[in-house]
């Protein structure tokens, strides 16, 4: 009998140390439980907070950021440090082409006219095919000695015809005399709609193909800064500018579009003040008309930064992160020219106008839309990069400073970089 107590003593003794070690390890399974979905609610995505922040303008500024400063880049933006758009345009040159070796060599070297920003920009179409070059500005009837020396220094190896330069608009020949030692080729023309169709004639011919797709810009003065976002484009893709004016179509443009059998994708950049709706009715007898518009310019190169057509493929489409982007000042519309090709090389960039050199409303919105993030490691991107147009007159540090961050990839959950695994 003492044997059974004894046995039913340590048969009792054990089963409540069971029962204990059971409640115990339910109780820390509950408490690790309860611990890892803590974890996982701080570990999940708040897109929404990430993006509510980069929408917004910074709330504090320090006054000081931008004194004695001996840089001109950040992190997530790079400076062009100049508001002069032949100095500019040698500089797009000589970072976009290095020269060194016959691969990084432009085919040809597109020169324009610096007064007449119409044949400049229809002229920006060649700059992707057939010619793989920079767009250098030059005088009507002289050249500068930094463009001339840039030209030697790129040694263009010409383009499918052999061509290493070729001249656009009314540029004298006489102004040309000191690159005869180069194959020239001209498209003489001043009037801007005639031009745009003879630049369209001719990459057709190069390209044997003619693009269906075609953007309509206005050649108004007043239209500049709706028109010029179209550069960035046509500088990348096939597509050309053909010009109409506010309430006119002109001969010479309905000519192109007549030459794609009335079945042409018309995009109009501009709103109506610019381009009126009755040239959009009448563009519409050669073929689909969409228009790409925002009220004032910095809302309409968004626009068209934004757009995407998916049928035909047309447009940026940039919506979502890991892209460049180049930041001109509307005070300084002469430099969105010669910065066109960093939209044909490197990180492929639209343009997106400054008002007056600074984000607004609308640009913020449109970077808070392609603010990268990262789950575990901010290594593997994606990442946006930034072009800085112009001097700190045009863009200031704050502003480029400002750009950086709202550039920056961030974690998901809101925590900058304060919250990630690393590798």
């Amino acid at each position: 009998m003492k044997k059974l107590n004894k046995y039913l003593l340590g048969a009792s003794l054990a089963a409540a140390l069971l029962i204990a070690g059971c409640s115990n390890n339910e109780k820390n399974q509950h408490e690790m439980n309860h611990n890892e979905m803590e974890h996982a609610e701080q570990e999940q995505p708040d897109s929404k907070s990430v993006a509510e922040k980069a929408s917004k303008a910074p709330a504090e500024i320090n006054e000081n950021a931008g004194q004695n400063l001996i840089v001109e880049h950040t992190k997530n933006t790079m400076r062009l440090n100049t508001d002069d758009p032949l100095e500019l345009s040698v500089m797009v040159s000589q970072t976009i082409w290095p020269a060194t070796h016959k691969e990084s060599q432009p085919g040809s070297v597109i020169l324009v006219p610096e007064d007449n920003w119409q044949i400049a920009l229809a002229a920006s179409d060649l700059i992707h095919h057939p010619n793989n070059g920079p767009v250098l500005f030059v005088g009507k009837n002289e050249f500068s000695e930094a463009v001339i020396n840039e030209i030697n220094r790129l040694n263009p190896v010409g383009n499918n015809e052999g061509v290493q330069i070729m001249a656009m608009g009314d540029i004298a020949d006489s102004a040309l005399q000191p690159l005869s030692n180069y194959k020239i080729e001209k498209i003489n023309e001043s009037d801007p709609a005639i031009f745009a169709q003879k630049v369209d004639e001719f990459y057709a011919k190069s390209a044997g193909d003619l693009p269906q797709s075609v953007i309509v810009v206005s050649q108004d003065q007043r239209a500049e800064a709706y028109s010029l976002p179209a550069v960035n484009w046509i500088a990348h893709m096939p597509e050309p500018v053909l010009y109409v004016t506010k309430d006119e179509v002109p001969k010479a443009t309905k000519q192109a579009l007549k030459e794609r059998k009335n079945k042409a994708n018309i995009y109009v950049l501009g709103p109506d003040s610019v381009i009126s709706p009755e040239v959009e009715k009448q563009l519409k007898e050669y073929g689909n008309v969409t228009r790409i518009s925002g009220d004032n310019p910095v809302s309409n190169a968004i626009a068209f930064a934004a757009f995407k057509d998916k049928d035909t493929g047309f447009g940026w489409g940039i919506t979502d992160p890991g892209h460049g982007v180049s930041f001109i000042s509307t005070a300084n519309l002469n430099l969105a020219i010669p910065a066109a090709p960093f939209s044909h090389m490197g990180k492929h960039a639209p343009m997106i106008w400054l008002e007056d050199g600074k984000p607004n409303e609308d640009v913020y919105k449109f970077l808070a839309n392609i603010k990268p993030t990262f789950k575990d490691d901010p290594t593997t991107g994606p990442y946006n990069h930034g072009f800085i147009i112009g001097s700190q007159q045009s863009i200031s540090f704050e502003s480029q400073g400002i750009l950086d961050e709202k550039l920056e990839i961030v974690s998901q959950n809101g925590a900058g970089h304060s919250n990630h695994s690393g590798h």
